[in-house]
């Protein structure tokens, strides 16, 4: 469809990270008020190496609105 490789490649690793992202095991705390994601989570280290964000910051904001 005339995309260039590099651009596919873009593409598939984004697909590939909202794939992981969504098999990630987030746990509930505190009567559901808080949520956590294991440091050890495979899908949270797979998506952060993907797109090349902080694995700590990423665990932080999936739990946190502010």
């Amino acid at each position: 469809i005339g995309v260039k490789e590099s651009h596919q490649m873009t593409i598939f690793r984004i697909i590939a990270a909202i794939l992981h992202l969504g098999n990630l095991e987030i746990q509930a705390e505190r009567d559901g008020d808080a949520c956590s994601i294991s440091s050890e989570d495979e899908h949270l280290n797979n998506f952060c190496g993907l797109l090349g964000v902080e694995h700590s910051q990423m665990q932080h904001w999936l739990c946190h609105c502010k």
